[in-house]
C-alpha cells in the first residue's frame, strides 16, 4: 500500500494513512501523511504481539486469532475514520479488501473508494477454496461441498466483526452486511498478485484488475552483511514474517544445502531464535535482508509463497 501511495503523491496527490498507532513511524518514515485510528481503546503493541501469535498457529486457531484483532480494528475504524477523514478533507479511498470497515465507512460518507488486495486475492465462490485453508482447486462435487461448508465456518468465526460492522451500519441507515465481509469496491478492485498465481475464478467483476506487484524503492535500508558474502551461488531462504518461527523448516532447509557449494542465506522475518546457531552447515543467518538486492545476486530464492 505504501508503493501505491507513493506513486500517487508523485502525480501530485495528497496521501493520508489511517491506520493503528503502531504503523505511524514506518509510514511516516515513507515520508507520508498518518492519522491514527482507535487511541482511545487501542493498546500500543497489540499488533506486534498478534504476529507473534499468529506465527505460532495454523487453521481455525489463525483464523480466530486474526478475528480477535480485526474485530479490534473494525470498532476503531469505524468509530474514528467518519471524523478523521472529514478533518483532513479526503476525497477518496484506498481500501484493504480485507478491511470491511473500509467500504461501510465510505457508503457513510458517499465517497468513492478502491479496493487493494494487499495479501492474496480472496474470491468467495463454491469452486475456490477458502484463503485460511491449504487446499487446492478442485471443480468437483465434493470439493465444492467442502468448500461451502468451510465459507459456513468462517462465517461463524467471524461473527464478532460482523456484529461490530452492523452496529455501525444501523446507526447509519446503512443495510446490514451477512456472514464474512470484504471491501469490495465497484470502481475497481486492484490485486498485485499476478493472475497465474491465482485460482481460476469464472466470475471476476469487471472492476477486478491484476496489476502485479506494486513495489517502490524504499526509503530505509535494511542492513545486511555484503562482505561475509562467499562468491559461491547463492540461495536464499525466507518464510515471511509469520512463518519465520518454524525452526523445523529452516532445519530442513540448512540440512538440504549443507555439503553443496553454494551459500545459504537464511532471513527470519525478525523472529531469529538461539536455536539457529545449531543449524546445520554454516548458513549466514540475518533477522532481515534487502530482499530485493538478494534476490538479484541469489541462483535460487526458497520462498513460503507470500506476496512480498
Amino acid at each position: 500500500m505504501i508503493a501505491l501511495a507513493q506513486e500517487l503523491r508523485s502525480r501530485g496527490h495528497r496521501i493520508t494513512f489511517l491506520q493503528v498507532p503502531d504503523l505511524e513511524s514506518k509510514v511516516r518514515s515513507e515520508g507520508l501523511n498518518f492519522s491514527p485510528i482507535g487511541m482511545s481503546t487501542y493498546q500500543p503493541g497489540s499488533l506486534a504481539e498478534t504476529l507473534k501469535q499468529l506465527s505460532q498457529l495454523s487453521g481455525l486457531d489463525s483464523l480466530r486469532c486474526s478475528v480477535d484483532f480485526c474485530q479490534q480494528v473494525t470498532a476503531a475504524f469505524c468509530q474514528d475514520a467518519p471524523a478523521a477523514l472529514e478533518a483532513h478533507g479526503i476525497e477518496a479511498l484506498l481500501v484493504d479488501q480485507l478491511e470491511p470497515a473500509g467500504e461501510t465507512v465510505a457508503e457513510f460518507l458517499n465517497i468513492p473508494f478502491i479496493s487493494v488486495c494487499c495479501a492474496q486475492a480472496i474470491h468467495r465462490q463454491a469452486d475456490i477454496p477458502p484463503f485460511f485453508t491449504a487446499w487446492t482447486y478442485q471443480n468437483t462435487w465434493w470439493a465444492r461441498m467442502r468448500n461451502r461448508v468451510a465459507y459456513h465456518l468462517l462465517d461463524r468465526n467471524s461473527k464478532a466483526i460482523t456484529a461490530v460492522l452492523n452496529h455501525y451500519r444501523q446507526q447509519w441507515q446503512l443495510p446490514p452486511k451477512q456472514g464474512f465481509s470484504l471491501s469490495c469496491s465497484p470502481l475497481a478492485q486492484i490485486s498485485q498478485q499476478p493472475a497465474a498465481f491465482d485460482f481460476p475464478c469464472s466470475t471476476l467483476p469487471a472492476a477486478f484488475h491484476y496489476t502485479g506487484p506494486l513495489r517502490q524503492p524504499s526509503s530505509q535500508s535494511v542492513p545486511f552483511p555484503f562482505e561475509r558474502l562467499s562468491g559461491q551461488p547463492l540461495i536464499y531462504a525466507s518464510l515471511g514474517t509469520l512463518q519465520g518461527s518454524k525452526q523445523e523448516l529452516f532445519y530442513c532447509i540448512a540440512a538440504a544445502c549443507d555439503g553443496l557449494d553454494v551459500q545459504l542465506v537464511l532471513s527470519y522475518g525478525g523472529q531469529i531464535n538461539p536455536a539457529a546457531s545449531e543449524l546445520p552447515g554454516t548458513p549466514l543467518v540475518v533477522d532481515y535482508a534487502p530482499q530485493l538486492e538478494v534476490i538479484a545476486r541469489a541462483s535460487l530464492t526458497i520462498t513460503h509463497g507470500g506476496l512480498n
